[in-house]
């Protein structure tokens, strides 16, 4: 029976087909599987996942494998990105037993759902030292028929270990971090730097977003040269490194070398929308012309590549396409070449200069399994040094895109996440706003409008996902409400409508109010009126994305800012104590609350517009505060006459013309027309 068809993941419907008779999570796969008393399959994994695929095609297509699995367990399918809290409660349990995670996840449960054995991706024969899948499904099998009192004892342990694991991370017992503990922090990321190749740490390396959204706050608030220097050369290494598309834009998830050449191929709509705002913040702080380009061109790929009928984002492109030559699903096909390609696409003599430019060498740098070539193959591009001819360039760079365009393209998994959507209306909103660019803000307004036509339900809840305007069914999280919160303050601030910092003081209670431990300030992933899994997931660290528990704590932070709402100010302090806790031990994972830590710090402060918005002086001033690098400063602008957001409140023209008003800490500084005195203030470049 196919019981996939109807879902809106297109992973899962990626296996609608398959002879493994799946079930959707759910209690009835439970239920099934206690009236036949047999164990659970459960597998996990998201729509472009290459080992996923991989997996999917040597077992979970056979019919061999499939028979055993139908006769013997009940199978359940996961969409990992549709359902984070059933992931993040097992994958606890998959790294606590084995040392590592990772998807595709492979966990087998008792109809209770408690976990008793782990895995990840299994291959199809005994291969270096893992055995088959069809022997694990063989031996969980027997240990299920023949040992069934020792898989009791051993699900239990795991269970309530997990319940250890969950008790409350102690936000109320340490203070938000101060001078001492942001300083520690940039100390231990500056232990951790790369001195020669940029980023943090070695192989793979992974964007760290959050982290340079840290470091350059605290260069904004401290003046460290320090944290402007790791800041800059990481985002530059990234930019020419393999890791970035050099013809379309945007950013693959990783690359697999330490110096940013070999990427694992699939391209999240998460670290694109990061990874935009970084380097237009970049750009904001230094006026960095490649930081300008690769804001533009990540922008450029999201709405090319990305965007959807409905006007929302797309989760993801996949990191497999067709070969060419084969057929076959090969990583990174789409986007590979040789030398005789580009000759034959550009002719003799530029596409002699194009290898060269693109460092595409006989010798290649990619083998399909994401590993140096030491022989031929194909090569990613790369651009070691900005070219001196321009013209030559953009020409080639188009020439090179329509060639490439005629190529079978990476599948696209179209679902849209509250959270990511979020995370890119914050993105594009402000840099529309920055580099005037008002097509970008339109995109950004119509993914919010998709959000409240059909992610918003009708008692305020959200929904984590919909596809192609249907809603999905999974409730959202922690980080959709966080996430959808902020890039709606996002948009409050570039277009100065109320209706935004309402929407998202909404979404706010709700986190107060379902999401929040009062005893102890203490955030939770889901809600207290969620599924009940075997532990209720809480994890303050960042992982791909800022944390729900360190996103909230921003938006909470900037709401009160705006509103003079203790309340939510208070939330934020409580929020924010656990990054003190975690700042000096491990800052790459705790990034964003770093970040939210440094506009605590500085206030954040407070900038009021005041004046028609048709009026040119008032767009003057008000560009000028969106430009400001003080930390999480808050932007609201509207006319002198009673507005309903506080921080307009009480706040007269100047003489009669538009003015601008600077507040931090409970005191504000003298209203000023002049945009030099404000630009001064809130330490904005005017670009």
């Amino acid at each position: 029976m196919n019981r996939l068809a109807g879902v809106t993941s297109p992973y899962l419907l990626q296996h609608a087909e398959n002879p493994v008779d799946w079930w959707p999570w759910g209690p009835e796969a439970f239920e099934e599987a206690r009236r036949r008393d047999v164990p659970v399959l459960l597998s996990v994994g998201y729509a472009a996942c290459h080992w996923c695929h991989v997996m999917a095609h040597e077992s979970f297509e056979d019919d061999v494998v499939a028979g055993y699995l139908n006769e013997h367990f009940v199978a359940v399918k996961v969409d990992r990105e549709e359902r984070p809290d059933i992931d993040a409660v097992y994958m606890e349990a998959v790294q606590a037993a084995t040392g590592r995670g990772g998807w595709p996840m492979t966990v087998f449960l008792t109809p209770d759902g408690a976990p008793f054995y782990f895995g990840t991706y299994f291959p199809p024969s005994p291969r270096h030292g893992m055995p088959s899948f069809g022997q694990v499904l063989q031996g969980v099998t027997a240990a299920w028929q023949e040992r069934r009192d020792e898989v009791g004892e051993v699900a239990g342990r795991i269970v309530a270990d997990l319940a250890e694991r969950a008790s409350v991370f102690g936000a109320g017992g340490h203070a938000a971090p101060g001078e001492a503990e942001l300083h520690q922090a940039l100390m231990a990321l500056s232990r951790e730097f790369d001195q020669k190749r940029g980023g943090f740490g070695g192989a793979p390396k992974f964007p760290p977003s959050m982290a340079l959204e840290f470091l350059l706050r605290h260069h904004a608030r401290t003046g460290s040269d320090a944290a402007l220097e790791m800041a800059e050369r990481t985002c530059e290494a990234m930019a020419r490194g393999g890791i970035h598309d050099q013809l379309a834009g945007g950013f693959a998830r990783y690359a697999v070398d330490a110096a940013w050449v070999t990427p694992h191929f699939e391209k999240m709509l998460y670290d694109n929308a990061l990874l935009l705002r970084v380097y237009l913040h970049l750009w904001r702080a230094t006026g960095s012309q490649q930081a300008h380009r690769v804001t533009l061109d990540t922008a450029g790929f999201l709405l090319a590549e990305l965007r959807t009928p409905e006007g929302g984002f797309a989760s993801a492109l996949d990191a497999d396409s067709p070969d060419p030559a084969t057929g076959e699903p090969t990583e990174g096909a789409y986007y590979l070449w040789t030398p005789e390609q580009l000759a034959a696409e550009l002719g003799t003599e530029d596409g002699h200069r194009a290898a060269e430019l693109f460092r595409v060498t006989a010798s290649g740098t990619f083998d399909g399994d994401t590993r140096p070539l030491g022989g031929e193959g194909p090569s990613v591009l790369q651009l070691p040094e900005d070219p001196r001819d321009l013209p030559w360039y953009e020409s080639v760079r188009g020439r090179l895109l329509e060639a490439r365009s005629r190529r079978p393209r990476p599948a696209r998994d179209d679902k849209v996440v509250a959270a990511w959507n979020g995370l890119a209306i914050a993105a594009l909103a402000e840099a529309g706003a920055l580099l005037e660019r008002p097509d970008l803000v339109e995109a950004a307004l119509a993914a919010a409008d998709l959000l409240l036509a059909v992610h918003l339900t009708a008692d305020g809840r959200l929904l984590r996902t919909s596809r192609d305007g249907r809603p999905g069914e999974a409730p959202g999280v922690l980080e959709d409400y966080a996430d959808v919160a902020e890039g709606f303050l996002a948009l409050y601030a570039v277009t100065g409508d109320a209706e935004w910092l309402e929407l998202a003081g909404g979404l706010l209670d709700t986190v107060l109010v379902h999401f929040t431990d009062p005893a102890s300030g203490a955030l939770y992933d889901t809600a207290d009126d969620a599924e009940q899994l075997i532990r209720r997931p809480q994890d303050p660290t960042d992982n791909a994305t800022p944390s729900g528990w360190t996103a909230a704590a921003g938006a909470l932070l900037g709401y009160a800012a705006y509103t003079g709402s203790d309340r939510h100010r208070t939330a934020a302090e409580r929020a924010l104590g656990v990054v003190g806790a975690l700042a000096a031990r491990a800052p790459r994972f705790i990034g964003w609350g770093l970040a939210v830590a440094e506009a605590y710090a500085d206030g954040p402060r407070e900038v009021a517009v005041v004046g028609p918005q048709d009026d040119p002086a008032t767009a003057v001033l008000h560009r000028t505060a969106l430009l400001a690098t003080a930390p999480g400063a808050v932007v609201a602008v509207g006319g002198p006459d009673g507005s309903e957001v506080p921080l307009l409140r009480d706040r007269p023209l100047l003489d009669g013309r538009p003015a601008a008003y600077v507040c931090r800490h409970f005191t504000c500084d003298a209203p000023t027309g002049d945009a030099a005195v404000l630009a001064t203030t809130v330490g904005a470049h005017v670009q």
